[in-house]
């Protein structure tokens, strides 16, 4: 038996999220059906996290534990020819047999990246969130900081959870301007459903007047959903990093 540790990106624009779902084309799903046919068996796999309907991921990580023996560089190049073209397996290792993508994980970075500009970019339809008004970055930026540190997000996180500790620890995050694009990131030890998009909306809310500056603190004492900003669209929202102990990895 071996456990081994994927790397995949994907563009999720046609998927409902990672997990596998009844009646819905996911990206769970579409990997284990390349899987099924590379390696003979449809082996259970482990996802880092949950993506919504629409997010994407430049870095996610899959563990799977199989009796499939193809040597890993191998396994890569033979995924990548069942896979569509907008999911590929970018790395995979061998870890030890008590690995566990998302329970081993130390932390996440998200960025949310936004077109910031008049005119639309057809060719990021559904991979950027279009937003046409001016943004103050220095300013937005200030603001984002508010973020920082351990705070109860419950008035950053969507009704329809089960989670009952909303209790997360916010290392750094940050807004900045690479030409026509607007990128908001965040890295974390965790983060609770549509998080990382309500405190987009929020920033977005902060810009358009809606929301006065420096409210963020007061937003969160309050921990009312209704304070914070509307959640900004899925399509807009990639899962950049997964952090790891490297030692988790030694056999």
């Amino acid at each position: 038996m071996r456990n081994l540790l994927l790397t995949i990106s994907y563009l999720g624009t046609r998927y409902h999220g990672f997990q596998v779902q009844e009646n819905a084309v996911t990206v769970a799903q579409t990997l284990q059906d390349a899987m099924e046919r590379v390696m003979g068996n449809r082996d259970d796999i482990k996802g880092c996290s949950r993506t919504d309907s629409g997010v994407h991921a430049q870095m996610f990580c899959v563990s799977v534990k199989t009796e499939c023996k193809i040597p890993c560089q191998n396994l890569v190049a033979a995924l990548n020819n069942q896979l569509p073209p907008d999911i590929s397996v970018r790395d995979c290792i061998e870890v030890p047999l008590d690995f566990h993508a998302r329970y081993n994980c130390k932390g996440k970075r998200y960025e949310y990246r936004i077109h910031n500009a008049q005119s639309k970019d057809p060719f990021h339809y559904k991979a950027v969130y279009e937003y046409k008004y001016p943004l103050d970055v220095p300013m937005l930026d200030r603001e984002a900081q508010d973020f920082v540190g351990t705070h109860d997000f419950s008035a950053f996180c969507a009704a329809k959870t089960s989670v009952t500790d909303m209790v997360r620890t916010i290392y750094r995050c940050g807004v900045v301007r690479q030409g026509e694009e607007v990128i908001f990131y965040v890295e974390g030890d965790g983060f609770l459903y549509n998080m990382v998009r309500i405190m987009v909306g929020t920033l977005l809310a902060i810009a358009g007047g809606s929301i006065a500056p420096g409210s963020i603190p007061a937003i969160l004492d309050s921990k009312n959903r209704s304070r914070a900003g509307a959640t900004a669209p899925a399509w807009g929202l990639y899962l950049n990093r997964v952090f790891y102990d490297p030692n988790d990895f030694e056999k």
